[in-house]
């Protein structure tokens, strides 16, 4: 082995010991960010996009149900007249829901698209909100009847549109769950880079150690060769 016999010096035995070293070093700093930022992929999947999409289906949920309510009392054959009691409470816990479901939402990492898309969203909330209360009055001061029209001419297009800007927001939470899932495999393939980076150098090391026993072998000299006697 030709390489055997050019490694006799200690320094440079040395040095390359030492780069091995760090490089060492260095790929498991990389390995344990790789680790570290595939662990953070799947919290933020699970807190930012999978929770949050659950708490969007809910709130669509309720918006179908505030929209259902109105419909039952205005439209219910049986009567002429609304329990506005009745229809106002259950109302006002949707509402609540909503609201608290909106700021559970905002407490999320929402990226700017998201953000833009929810102050949307809480402006049409209120939006809907405004026109609830003005259906309510006008079936108690005027007639059912108004309050129908009120409802026809604005709260189905308020509704309409507050569920179509639901659906938007559901569909970046899709987008950027995707985003997460090609970091995520980005990562797994640079920590498998770095795993056979770590082999290669250990059969570094190992070739090294072997030329370093190989070397000392070869240059040693029998003593009794030089004995006269």
């Amino acid at each position: 082995m030709k390489f055997a016999y050019s490694i006799k010096n200690k320094t440079t035995i040395a040095v390359m010991l030492f780069c091995i070293m760090g490089c060492s070093i260095l790929i498991r700093v990389l390995e344990d960010k790789s680790i570290k930022d595939m662990n953070n992929a799947f919290i933020s999947m699970y807190n930012d996009r999978l929770i949050p999409a659950t708490d969007l289906f809910y709130l669509a949920q309720n918006v179908y149900g505030k929209r259902y309510l109105l419909e039952e009392a205005l439209y219910n054959a049986d009567s002429i007249s609304i329990d506005h009691s009745f229809l106002k409470n259950k109302l006002a816990r949707q509402n609540s829901v909503i609201d608290s479901l909106v700021h559970k939402y905002e407490q999320t990492f929402l990226i700017k698209q998201e953000r833009e898309q929810l102050n949307e969203l809480k402006l049409l909330l209120i939006d809907t909100k405004k026109i609830e209360s003005k259906i309510l009055l006008s079936s108690d001061r005027h007639s059912i009847v108004a309050a129908r029209q009120l409802f026809e001419n604005q709260g189905k297009a308020s509704f309409s549109t507050t569920t179509k800007k639901l659906a938007e927001l559901t569909k970046i939470q899709t987008e950027v769950g995707q985003e997460l899932i090609r970091n995520s495999e980005f990562a797994v393939s640079g920590s498998k880079i770095y795993s056979s980076l770590q082999i290669a150098l250990a059969i570094i090391i190992g070739i090294l150690i072997v030329s370093i026993v190989f070397a000392s072998n070869v240059v040693k000299i029998p003593t009794d060769k030089f004995n006269l006697n």
